[in-house]
């Protein structure tokens, strides 16, 4: 059923009629599959991508690197949770590299986001530094891109 799981994951307004027909499974089959990987923590949840560059809300999203001192017996989980709790962040990820932890935040405006690295990121026992990028423009995300990317005119003369 790992077809199943890949479909959802790219469309998850499909309902189980049309899944069945999709797998050619009985339409019984697909709704217990998947009541079963909701039960089991597999599907996790069901979100709508929004392109928020076309509404009204003012809102600024920050990538930031976390460097931390892992502690003993329980490495990086416990700083983890402590950040994951927070509201404001969306994301975190465990990575490779320079840095250890990636936050992925969002906030009202950039002094939020500022206020949120310095008094509540910054000031957790053994995160050793932090390095926060802010989002731009959003091109693609989670596979979708976002409208037509619009023409760099600076080397036409024409």
């Amino acid at each position: 059923m790992n077809e199943l799981l890949k479909i959802l994951e790219e469309n998850a307004t499909l309902t189980p009629e049309q899944l069945s027909v999709m797998l050619n499974k009985e339409t019984g089959d697909i709704r217990k599959q998947i009541e079963e990987y909701e039960k089991e923590g597999v599907i996790l949840g069901y979100q709508t991508l929004i392109d928020w560059d076309k509404t009204d809300r003012e809102y600024v999203t920050a990538v930031i690197e976390v460097k931390i001192m892992p502690q003993r017996d329980r490495g990086f989980d416990k700083i983890a949770e402590r950040i994951y709790n927070y509201p404001e962040v969306k994301s975190l990820y465990l990575m490779s590299g320079a840095f250890d932890l990636c936050v992925i935040l969002e906030g009202r405006t950039m002094r939020e986001v500022a206020y949120f690295v310095a008094q509540k990121l910054a000031t957790i026992e053994f995160v050793t530094s932090t390095a926060t990028h802010f989002v731009l423009r959003k091109y693609k995300d989670k596979g979708v891109i976002y409208g037509a990317v619009e023409e760099d005119q600076r080397g036409n003369l024409n």
